[in-house]
């Protein structure tokens, strides 16, 4: 049972920002530039689907089901990973996923955000370079490890409710590959 009283039927972090929409607003402005937008930075190569692989794994690292779940379903559903195989290999353990080595070495800077930002070294940082990482990877990268952090929080610190039903989260992949991530409820299916 959530700590405080939110809309019923409303998931993860989907209940909180219906209780504060001023503050579900700049968030999700947030997420989907950094999980949706790439054009306007042409120097980052970084696939949405990609993108969304690093929230998952920052968020499985901090144990929120949620959102590891309904952002693994969204890269999975980017990346044609049908069977979430992939995401699940990534969040046991990376080193060994079918990843390129770029995406390995953001990975192990996103793992080191999410225990503390000083923990990201020198080394991590040039070893992503010579991966083929641009700085805006690594800007990006750092940044949606560090918005995973405050997002798997927000979510768990509130005591959120989360389905265990995977078609739920695939059917949001779908609507969050359509309209964006925006706080309206294209969550549920319809009833």
């Amino acid at each position: 049972m959530p700590h405080i009283n939110f809309e019923p039927g409303l998931p993860g972090i989907r209940g909180p920002m219906a209780f504060s929409p001023e503050t579900a607003r700049p968030l999700n402005d947030l997420v989907n530039v950094l999980l949706r937008t790439n054009a306007s930075h042409p120097d980052s190569t970084l696939s949405e689907g990609e993108r969304e692989l690093i929230g998952t794994y920052v968020s499985s690292q901090n144990d929120c089901f949620f959102c590891q779940t309904i952002h693994g379903a969204v890269a999975s559903h980017h990346l044609g990973d049908d069977d979430w195989s992939l995401v699940k290999s990534v969040k046991q353990d990376f080193t060994q996923a079918a990843l390129s080595d770029k995406l390995k070495a953001l990975l192990v800077i996103a793992g080191s955000v999410q225990q503390g930002g000083k923990h990201v070294t020198a080394e991590q940082i040039e070893n992503a370079r010579a991966n083929g990482a641009t700085d805006r990877d690594i800007h990006d990268t750092v940044l949606i490890a560090a918005a995973f952090c405050m997002f798997n929080r927000y979510v768990d610190g509130l005591n959120t409710w989360a389905p265990e039903n995977p078609d739920l989260y695939r059917y949001r992949a779908q609507k969050v590959a359509e309209y964006g991530y925006t706080h309206e409820d294209h969550y549920m299916p319809p009833s």
